[in-house]
């Protein structure tokens, strides 16, 4: 802990919540979030034939450093892409445009495999980033913490880039939708 940050005292606890689930998951429903498709490496360890990627829709990104830049997102301890995310070295987090409602559904739906239909170039970590994303960041895997039902990862950023155009896609109260600027309130408001 940092020297000019006090130290809580030893009698402050977290209390026992006064709600059910339902509840929390409507009070989270009030905050808006990005969406994102994050992707990595699904090895053909069997020799099945199945795409060599996993991907996934995620809304849990957030930035968490600039130096180093590092970012976070979290996954379901009962995903069953979790063992990839878990072991991987690697990952892109694709944030997706208000036109991308298919391909994020079709990564938090679909079945088999999900790239065949999604237009997508391989970085240089050589994993999927998806065509007409706002931005992406490829990913090193630094670290994870198990947390509740979710694991989150920390990723450092190795590369990163934007489109320089266009409106993310947003998910709130249920519902998906996007954004757009406020109206110019004029000087001294």
């Amino acid at each position: 802990m940092r020297p000019d940050r006090p130290t809580p005292p030893a009698h402050v606890r977290a209390e026992a919540p006064d709600f059910d689930s339902a509840h929390f998951r409507r009070s989270l429903g009030c905050f808006a979030t990005g969406v994102t498709v994050v992707t990595t490496h699904a090895p053909d360890a069997d020799g099945s034939g199945k795409a060599p990627f996993v991907g996934i829709t995620a809304s849990s990104f957030n930035s968490v450093s600039l130096a180093p830049p590092l970012v976070l997102w979290s996954l379901d301890l009962q995903a069953n892409c979790l063992p990839l995310f878990h072991g991987g070295s690697h990952y892109v987090i694709n944030v997706l445009a208000h036109d991308q409602l298919d391909i994020c559904e079709r990564f938090a739906y679909g079945e088999g495999d999900r790239f065949a239909a999604t237009p997508h170039r391989l970085g240089e970590a050589g994993l999927p980033i998806i065509e007409g994303a706002l931005a992406w960041f490829e990913c090193h895997n630094r670290s994870r913490y198990e947390e509740g039902d979710h694991v989150i990862f920390v990723g450092e950023v190795q590369r990163c880039g934007w489109r320089g155009d266009g409106a993310p896609l947003v998910f709130q109260g249920g519902r998906f939708g996007t954004v757009g600027p406020l109206p110019d309130r004029g000087p001294g408001t």
